[in-house]
């Protein structure tokens, strides 16, 4: 029998595509917008949110028979805010320019409805292992919405990955480019992130049509 059954499996794997907290949930979608118009800061916003829904998992349902349910939301915050502040702390120890870019973002993470959803409607009612698992999951789809926003965003906002030219060298201030591609201002504004999440929510509906009848 491996380390995974069928069941536990399927925590990480429905949150990457049929159960998206993003195109499906429609949740966290506020950081989507926001930060996504470099593919930096988008991977480093997944891998903060990565650590703080895993980890914040684990203790919850480690906590979930002791905590009363009045304050079980207090409790919550509580152990969310002090990963976010790990994770704050972290980023400006190791990637100062990085946290000022995403600044407010981070703090953010606190109410992030990903991670508080999570924490009510999984952890509150599972063990700690199938709530890492259902973290991890969560967390990765969350991820992969953000790289793949982030990555045609800053590829076709600024002809750049990572802040490498990709479509060739500018020649210009103006954002030419040696292939004579020049760089379309409107993708590294906020209503972009929008148009190209329903994209990537009308393709994901397209090829699974359980999600419409849904």
């Amino acid at each position: 029998m491996g380390l995974l059954s069928k069941k536990d499996a399927s925590l990480i794997t429905d949150p990457l595509a049929d159960n998206n907290p993003i195109t499906i949930q429609v949740l966290g979608i506020c950081s989507a917008l926001a930060i996504t118009a470099e593919l930096e800061a988008s991977i480093v916003m997944a891998v903060s949110v990565l650590f703080v829904l895993a980890i914040g998992n684990v203790v919850i349902s480690l906590m979930r028979n002791i905590i009363p349910s009045k304050i079980r939301i207090i409790v919550q915050l509580i152990v969310v805010a002090t990963l976010v502040i790990v994770v704050d702390l972290v980023l400006k120890a190791f990637a100062y320019e990085l946290s000022k870019t995403l600044s407010v973002f981070v703090g953010l993470i606190i109410t992030n409805c990903i991670i508080m959803g999570r924490f009510e409607a999984f952890a509150l009612a599972n063990g700690p292992w199938k709530s890492f698992l259902d973290g991890i999951g969560n967390s990765l789809g969350y991820a992969i919405i953000l790289v793949v926003v982030g990555f045609f965003r800053e590829l076709l906002g600024s002809g750049s990955l990572l802040g490498f030219p990709v479509l060739g060298n500018p020649i210009t201030k103006t954002g030419v480019y040696e292939f004579g591609y020049e760089n379309n201002g409107f993708m590294i504004m906020p209503p972009m992130a929008l148009i190209v999440v329903g994209i990537i929510i009308w393709i994901q509906r397209s090829k699974n049509k359980a999600l419409i009848e849904d």
